[in-house]
């Protein structure tokens, strides 16, 4: 039996959140790989050299130095061969108003940082796992905000 490896990006730049994300990853049982980058900046260059070889996930904080999650979301969608790119919002706001317009500019899904290890575990897999079943289709907006 042949096992998919899902290939993930992180954008944050906390290191304590990376360092979470990546062993939350290590405890679910899904085949993945993650790559990491630090800022904006850093995401959007990483990016531009990846078009043939795009993630199947990028998780994306909005409060980054150099360049915003909001300025690399809006950058994302105006780039032909980035636009289907799956973007799961990943920040600890709860303010609707941005979250309403992070839906309305591309955003497949949204998730509050959950502080709890297992909560992070559980919501990443779901993530992976509903996106493998359809990565393109974004949820309807009453999908859109996903609970820990």
């Amino acid at each position: 039996m042949n096992s998919i490896t899902h290939k993930l990006l992180l954008a944050d730049d906390d290191t304590d959140d990376c360092l979470f994300f990546k062993e939350a990853l290590e405890e679910i049982p899904l085949d993945t790989s993650l790559k990491t980058v630090y800022d904006g900046e850093e995401l959007m260059i990483w990016l531009s050299k990846s078009y043939n070889n795009l993630p199947d996930a990028l998780f994306l904080d909005l409060n980054m130095p150099r360049k915003s999650g909001f300025e690399c979301l809006a950058e994302i969608k105006l780039i032909e061969e980035l636009q289907n790119l799956p973007i799961i919002i990943f920040s600890t706001s709860m303010d609707m108003d941005i979250i309403d317009a992070l839906y309305t500019n591309g955003a497949h899904y949204y998730l509050r940082k959950p502080g709890d290890f297992s909560k992070l575990k559980k919501v990443i897999q779901e993530v992976i796992t509903m996106l493998s079943s359809n990565p393109f289709q974004k949820p309807t907006k009453d999908k859109f905000i996903l609970q820990s």
